[in-house]
Protein backbone atom coordinates (compact mmCIF):
# COMPACT_ATOMS: atom_id res chain seq x y z
CA UNK A 1 0.00 0.00 0.00
CA UNK A 2 1.03 3.65 -0.93
CA UNK A 3 -0.17 6.38 1.59
CA UNK A 4 0.37 9.78 0.30
CA UNK A 5 -0.03 12.95 2.84
CA UNK A 6 -0.34 15.96 0.83
CA UNK A 7 -0.57 18.47 3.05
CA UNK A 8 0.66 17.66 6.12
CA UNK A 9 1.46 20.77 7.17
CA UNK A 10 -1.93 21.96 8.28
CA UNK A 11 -1.04 19.56 11.54
CA UNK A 12 1.47 21.90 13.86
CA UNK A 13 5.20 20.12 13.65
CA UNK A 14 4.33 19.11 17.85
CA UNK A 15 1.75 16.43 16.55
CA UNK A 16 2.38 13.10 16.82
CA UNK A 17 1.56 10.41 13.85
CA UNK A 18 2.46 7.59 14.21
CA UNK A 19 3.29 4.92 11.86
CA UNK A 20 0.11 2.41 10.23
CA UNK A 21 0.27 -0.83 11.52
CA UNK A 22 0.63 -3.05 7.98
CA UNK A 23 3.09 -2.66 5.34
CA UNK A 24 3.42 0.12 3.52
CA UNK A 25 5.05 2.76 1.74
CA UNK A 26 4.49 6.55 3.45
CA UNK A 27 4.92 9.81 1.25
CA UNK A 28 4.16 13.05 2.98
CA UNK A 29 4.28 16.43 1.80
CA UNK A 30 4.02 20.01 3.23
CA UNK A 31 1.65 21.59 0.61
CA UNK A 32 0.31 20.51 -2.26
CA UNK A 33 -0.57 22.69 -5.34
CA UNK A 34 -3.59 21.98 -7.76
CA UNK A 35 -1.80 21.51 -10.31
CA UNK A 36 0.45 18.76 -8.01
CA UNK A 37 -2.18 16.62 -7.04
CA UNK A 38 -2.34 14.02 -9.93
CA UNK A 39 1.26 13.87 -10.37
CA UNK A 40 1.50 12.93 -6.71
CA UNK A 41 -0.93 10.58 -6.26
CA UNK A 42 -0.65 8.30 -9.68
CA UNK A 43 0.30 5.15 -7.72
CA UNK A 44 -1.12 6.08 -4.58
CA UNK A 45 -3.41 3.67 -2.62
CA UNK A 46 -4.64 5.74 -0.44
CA UNK A 47 -4.75 9.83 0.00
CA UNK A 48 -4.63 11.63 3.61
CA UNK A 49 -5.79 15.21 3.03
CA UNK A 50 -7.27 18.37 5.09
CA UNK A 51 -7.63 21.15 2.25
CA UNK A 52 -6.28 19.92 -0.85
CA UNK A 53 -9.24 19.68 -3.70
CA UNK A 54 -10.18 16.27 -5.12
CA UNK A 55 -12.41 17.44 -8.28
CA UNK A 56 -14.11 14.60 -10.30
CA UNK A 57 -11.73 15.49 -12.83
CA UNK A 58 -8.90 15.00 -10.74
CA UNK A 59 -10.35 11.23 -9.69
CA UNK A 60 -10.32 10.51 -13.60
CA UNK A 61 -6.91 10.33 -13.56
CA UNK A 62 -6.19 8.07 -10.36
CA UNK A 63 -6.94 4.55 -11.16
CA UNK A 64 -5.29 2.93 -8.22
CA UNK A 65 -7.17 5.33 -5.92
CA UNK A 66 -8.67 3.21 -2.89
CA UNK A 67 -9.27 5.54 0.16
CA UNK A 68 -9.31 9.41 0.92
CA UNK A 69 -8.70 9.76 4.24
CA UNK A 70 -10.26 13.51 5.26
CA UNK A 71 -7.61 15.00 8.20
CA UNK A 72 -10.81 16.75 9.01
CA UNK A 73 -14.88 16.63 9.31
CA UNK A 74 -15.57 18.93 6.62
CA UNK A 75 -15.81 17.26 3.26
CA UNK A 76 -16.40 20.16 0.77
CA UNK A 77 -13.35 20.01 -0.94
CA UNK A 78 -13.98 16.39 -1.68
CA UNK A 79 -16.05 15.33 -4.85
CA UNK A 80 -18.00 12.47 -2.80
CA UNK A 81 -20.53 11.81 -5.81
CA UNK A 82 -17.53 11.57 -7.92
CA UNK A 83 -15.54 9.49 -5.50
CA UNK A 84 -18.86 7.22 -4.99
CA UNK A 85 -18.94 6.23 -8.96
CA UNK A 86 -15.47 5.95 -9.01
CA UNK A 87 -15.46 3.24 -6.20
CA UNK A 88 -13.00 5.01 -3.68
CA UNK A 89 -13.88 4.84 -0.09
CA UNK A 90 -13.80 8.40 1.53
CA UNK A 91 -13.67 8.85 5.44
CA UNK A 92 -13.63 11.63 7.89
CA UNK A 93 -12.82 12.83 11.46
CA UNK A 94 -15.27 12.85 13.91
CA UNK A 95 -15.96 14.63 17.24
CA UNK A 96 -11.83 15.42 17.79
CA UNK A 97 -12.72 19.09 18.28
CA UNK A 98 -15.86 19.01 21.17
CA UNK A 99 -14.01 20.81 23.51
CA UNK A 100 -11.64 22.92 21.21
CA UNK A 101 -14.85 24.53 18.91
CA UNK A 102 -16.67 25.45 21.52
CA UNK A 103 -14.14 27.02 24.13
CA UNK A 104 -13.42 29.06 21.31
CA UNK A 105 -16.60 30.12 20.25
CA UNK A 106 -17.23 31.23 24.23
CA UNK A 107 -13.90 32.81 24.04
CA UNK A 108 -15.15 35.12 21.35
CA UNK A 109 -18.44 35.43 22.74
CA UNK A 110 -17.09 36.76 25.99
CA UNK A 111 -14.19 38.81 24.61
CA UNK A 112 -17.02 40.88 21.96
CA UNK A 113 -19.64 41.01 25.38
CA UNK A 114 -16.82 43.23 27.13
CA UNK A 115 -15.18 44.77 24.74
CA UNK A 116 -11.83 43.55 25.60
CA UNK A 117 -10.38 43.53 22.00
CA UNK A 118 -12.31 46.92 22.19
CA UNK A 119 -10.66 48.24 25.32
CA UNK A 120 -7.71 46.99 25.04
CA UNK A 121 -6.46 48.99 21.78
CA UNK A 122 -7.41 51.85 23.19
CA UNK A 123 -5.17 51.67 25.95
CA UNK A 124 -2.65 51.15 23.35
CA UNK A 125 -3.61 54.08 21.95
CA UNK A 126 -2.91 56.15 25.26
CA UNK A 127 -6.62 56.19 26.39
CA UNK A 128 -6.56 55.14 29.74
CA UNK A 129 -3.48 56.79 30.40
CA UNK A 130 -5.09 60.45 29.84
CA UNK A 131 -8.23 58.98 31.37
CA UNK A 132 -8.15 61.51 34.58
CA UNK A 133 -9.40 58.99 36.48
CA UNK A 134 -9.31 54.80 37.78
CA UNK A 135 -11.58 54.04 34.67
CA UNK A 136 -13.33 54.85 31.75
CA UNK A 137 -16.47 53.49 29.66
CA UNK A 138 -15.94 53.93 26.06
CA UNK A 139 -17.55 50.70 25.53
CA UNK A 140 -20.85 48.88 26.96
CA UNK A 141 -19.70 45.79 28.84
CA UNK A 142 -22.78 43.40 29.50
CA UNK A 143 -23.12 39.94 30.99
CA UNK A 144 -23.73 36.89 29.43
CA UNK A 145 -26.54 35.83 32.37
CA UNK A 146 -29.73 36.41 31.47
CA UNK A 147 -28.87 36.95 27.79
CA UNK A 148 -30.24 34.37 24.58
CA UNK A 149 -27.44 32.00 22.46
CA UNK A 150 -29.47 31.40 19.33
CA UNK A 151 -27.74 28.14 18.10
CA UNK A 152 -28.70 27.73 13.59
CA UNK A 153 -26.91 24.25 13.43
CA UNK A 154 -27.26 21.42 16.46
CA UNK A 155 -24.55 18.74 16.18
CA UNK A 156 -21.93 17.35 18.88
CA UNK A 157 -20.06 21.29 18.91
CA UNK A 158 -23.55 23.18 18.97
CA UNK A 159 -24.80 21.08 22.13
CA UNK A 160 -21.56 21.45 23.97
CA UNK A 161 -21.77 25.24 23.49
CA UNK A 162 -24.73 25.11 24.72
CA UNK A 163 -23.86 23.37 27.91
CA UNK A 164 -21.44 25.79 28.68
CA UNK A 165 -24.03 28.66 28.11
CA UNK A 166 -26.22 26.98 30.27
CA UNK A 167 -23.25 27.16 32.89
CA UNK A 168 -23.22 30.69 33.11
CA UNK A 169 -26.78 31.49 33.11
CA UNK A 170 -27.65 32.05 29.40
CA UNK A 171 -31.32 30.83 27.91
CA UNK A 172 -30.66 28.66 24.54
CA UNK A 173 -32.75 28.94 21.60
CA UNK A 174 -31.94 26.25 18.28
CA UNK A 175 -33.92 27.38 14.96
CA UNK A 176 -35.34 25.11 12.58
CA UNK A 177 -33.96 25.21 9.22
CA UNK A 178 -34.56 28.40 7.09
CA UNK A 179 -37.71 28.47 5.70
CA UNK A 180 -39.22 25.48 7.91
CA UNK A 181 -41.79 26.17 10.62
CA UNK A 182 -41.13 26.15 14.36
CA UNK A 183 -41.06 22.65 15.88
CA UNK A 184 -40.92 21.14 19.63
CA UNK A 185 -38.23 22.59 20.91
CA UNK A 186 -37.02 24.70 18.22
CA UNK A 187 -37.61 28.07 16.97
CA UNK A 188 -38.18 29.15 13.32
CA UNK A 189 -35.13 30.74 11.87
CA UNK A 190 -36.31 34.15 11.64
CA UNK A 191 -37.86 33.70 15.63
CA UNK A 192 -34.20 33.31 16.46
CA UNK A 193 -32.89 36.48 14.59
CA UNK A 194 -35.31 38.46 16.22
CA UNK A 195 -35.30 37.34 19.51
CA UNK A 196 -31.16 35.82 20.15
CA UNK A 197 -28.60 38.13 21.69
CA UNK A 198 -25.98 36.17 20.50
CA UNK A 199 -25.95 33.90 17.19
CA UNK A 200 -23.93 30.98 16.53
CA UNK A 201 -23.55 29.60 13.17
CA UNK A 202 -22.34 25.62 13.66
CA UNK A 203 -24.17 23.90 10.00
CA UNK A 204 -22.39 22.72 6.97
CA UNK A 205 -21.59 24.54 3.75
CA UNK A 206 -23.48 24.02 0.92
CA UNK A 207 -26.16 24.97 -1.43
CA UNK A 208 -29.04 25.52 1.09
CA UNK A 209 -26.58 27.13 4.07
CA UNK A 210 -24.42 29.44 1.11
CA UNK A 211 -24.88 33.07 2.52
CA UNK A 212 -27.55 32.00 5.08
CA UNK A 213 -26.82 35.26 7.03
CA UNK A 214 -26.96 38.07 4.40
CA UNK A 215 -28.39 41.52 4.28
CA UNK A 216 -31.86 40.71 4.87
CA UNK A 217 -30.82 38.55 8.01
CA UNK A 218 -28.38 40.97 9.26
CA UNK A 219 -31.32 43.51 9.24
CA UNK A 220 -33.20 41.25 11.73
CA UNK A 221 -30.74 41.10 14.52
CA UNK A 222 -31.27 43.20 17.60
CA UNK A 223 -29.02 46.50 17.15
CA UNK A 224 -26.50 44.79 19.98
CA UNK A 225 -26.78 41.36 18.87
CA UNK A 226 -23.71 39.31 18.39
CA UNK A 227 -22.68 37.08 15.44
CA UNK A 228 -20.21 34.03 15.79
CA UNK A 229 -19.12 31.82 13.22
CA UNK A 230 -16.50 29.35 14.02
CA UNK A 231 -18.65 26.67 11.52
CA UNK A 232 -17.44 27.74 7.24
CA UNK A 233 -16.69 31.05 5.84
CA UNK A 234 -19.18 30.78 3.22
CA UNK A 235 -22.34 31.07 5.60
CA UNK A 236 -22.08 34.21 6.27
CA UNK A 237 -21.91 37.22 2.84
CA UNK A 238 -18.68 38.99 4.05
CA UNK A 239 -19.60 42.38 1.98
CA UNK A 240 -22.99 42.58 4.08
CA UNK A 241 -21.30 41.73 7.03
CA UNK A 242 -18.90 44.53 6.56
CA UNK A 243 -21.16 47.05 5.88
CA UNK A 244 -23.39 45.92 9.16
CA UNK A 245 -20.27 46.47 11.55
CA UNK A 246 -19.62 49.95 9.89
CA UNK A 247 -23.10 51.24 10.44
CA UNK A 248 -23.45 49.61 13.43
CA UNK A 249 -26.43 47.64 12.96
CA UNK A 250 -25.12 44.78 14.84
CA UNK A 251 -23.40 44.82 18.33
CA UNK A 252 -20.50 42.97 16.97
CA UNK A 253 -18.97 39.97 15.40
CA UNK A 254 -16.21 37.18 16.11
CA UNK A 255 -15.19 34.63 12.88
CA UNK A 256 -12.27 32.12 12.97
CA UNK A 257 -13.27 30.99 9.39
CA UNK A 258 -13.07 33.26 6.13
CA UNK A 259 -15.06 32.19 2.79
CA UNK A 260 -11.63 32.06 0.86
CA UNK A 261 -8.78 30.92 3.00
CA UNK A 262 -6.08 32.42 3.43
CA UNK A 263 -8.01 35.63 3.10
CA UNK A 264 -6.60 38.42 0.40
CA UNK A 265 -5.88 41.70 1.80
CA UNK A 266 -9.00 42.84 0.15
CA UNK A 267 -11.54 40.85 2.02
CA UNK A 268 -13.99 42.53 3.61
CA UNK A 269 -13.29 40.39 6.92
CA UNK A 270 -9.94 41.64 6.65
CA UNK A 271 -11.54 45.62 6.29
CA UNK A 272 -13.81 45.00 9.09
CA UNK A 273 -10.93 44.08 11.58
CA UNK A 274 -10.74 48.25 11.46
CA UNK A 275 -14.28 47.74 13.74
CA UNK A 276 -13.61 47.91 17.38
CA UNK A 277 -16.29 45.41 17.40
CA UNK A 278 -14.99 42.22 15.41
CA UNK A 279 -12.44 39.88 16.22
CA UNK A 280 -11.14 37.37 13.13
CA UNK A 281 -8.82 34.13 14.29
CA UNK A 282 -6.98 32.06 11.39
CA UNK A 283 -9.02 28.88 11.50
CA UNK A 284 -7.75 27.65 15.18
CA UNK A 285 -11.20 27.16 16.89
CA UNK A 286 -10.18 23.14 16.19
CA UNK A 287 -6.39 23.53 16.98
CA UNK A 288 -6.05 22.79 20.81
CA UNK A 289 -2.57 20.50 20.95
CA UNK A 290 -4.91 18.40 22.70
CA UNK A 291 -7.73 18.23 19.95
CA UNK A 292 -5.00 18.05 16.92
CA UNK A 293 -3.76 15.18 18.57
CA UNK A 294 -6.91 13.19 18.79
CA UNK A 295 -7.33 13.69 15.29
CA UNK A 296 -4.17 12.56 14.14
CA UNK A 297 -4.82 9.44 16.22
CA UNK A 298 -8.26 8.75 14.57
CA UNK A 299 -6.73 9.59 11.02
CA UNK A 300 -4.48 6.71 11.27
CA UNK A 301 -7.28 4.58 12.45
CA UNK A 302 -9.20 5.48 10.00
CA UNK A 303 -6.89 4.34 7.32
CA UNK A 304 -6.13 0.88 9.51
CA UNK A 305 -9.58 0.22 9.82
CA UNK A 306 -10.03 0.58 5.92
CA UNK A 307 -7.47 -1.89 4.94
CA UNK A 308 -8.39 -3.97 8.15
CA UNK A 309 -11.61 -4.40 5.81
CA UNK A 310 -13.99 -2.44 8.35
CA UNK A 311 -16.18 0.64 7.94
CA UNK A 312 -15.42 3.79 10.40
CA UNK A 313 -16.19 7.00 9.95
CA UNK A 314 -17.36 6.78 6.76
CA UNK A 315 -18.66 9.30 3.79
CA UNK A 316 -18.47 7.25 0.96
Amino acid sequence: MKLVFLDQQTLAPEISLRTPDFPHQWQSYDATAPEQVVERLQDADIVLLNKVRLTADILAQLPHLKLVALAATGSDNVDLDACRQAGVAVCNIRDYSKNSVPEHALSLIMALNRNLHAYRNSITQGRWQQSGQFCYFDYPVRDLAGQTLGLIGYGTIARDLEKLAQALGMKVIVAARKGQPATEGRVSFEQLLTNADVISLHCPLNDDTHHLIAEPELKMMKSDALLINVGRGGLVDEAALLSALQHQQIGGAGFDVVTAEPPAPDNPLIQALACPNFILTPHIAWASQNAMQRLAEQLIDNVEAFVAGKEQNRLV
